[in-house]
């Protein structure tokens, strides 16, 4: 699994309005093509909120759990899944054209993964290389969910 994958589109929308979307982690199963399902515990997200998430790849479905590890308003939001310590965030700035956002989104491996998530990405999911095609796959179609979304909010 590489250590850094990243995406972002251009939003016509301002930052307010597609935060309103990328904070409603109970909807990520309507931006992600994986991640079918997040259930949020305790309440309004917030830095420390934790998830349980239902994610498929094919007949293939499993769960793993996340907390919100940065929570900034209209800014940046970012949680670590527990069960391989990757870290996924999305971060919002003014885009260059200066009438939308940028949405940047993100999933590190700032100190690898767990010896559990590099078997199964090599022996179940299809390895490294092919994996992370996926992945950026499916957070280009995330942002483009999120865009729409925004946009016609």
């Amino acid at each position: 699994m590489s250590k850094t994958l990243e995406a972002s589109i251009d939003v016509e929308a301002t930052p307010e309005q597609v935060w309103k979307v990328v904070s409603d982690l109970k909807r990520m199963g309507e931006w992600s093509p994986q991640c079918k399902k997040m259930k949020v515990f305790g309440g309004d997200v917030r830095k420390g909120t934790t998830t349980l998430n239902i994610n498929r790849k094919g007949m293939l479905v499993w769960p793993t759990t996340a907390k919100v590890v940065e929570f900034q308003p209209n800014k940046a939001i970012a949680f670590r899944i527990v069960e391989n310590k990757t870290i996924w965030s999305y971060t919002l700035t003014p885009s260059a054209t200066g009438t939308g956002t940028t949405v940047v989104e993100k999933r590190e491996a700032p100190t690898g993964t767990s010896a559990v998530s590099g078997f199964l990405v090599k022996n179940v999911l299809g390895g490294t290389e092919q994996f992370d095609v996926e992945l950026l796959e499916g957070m280009n179609k995330t942002l483009q969910r999120i865009k729409s979304e925004s946009e016609n909010a």
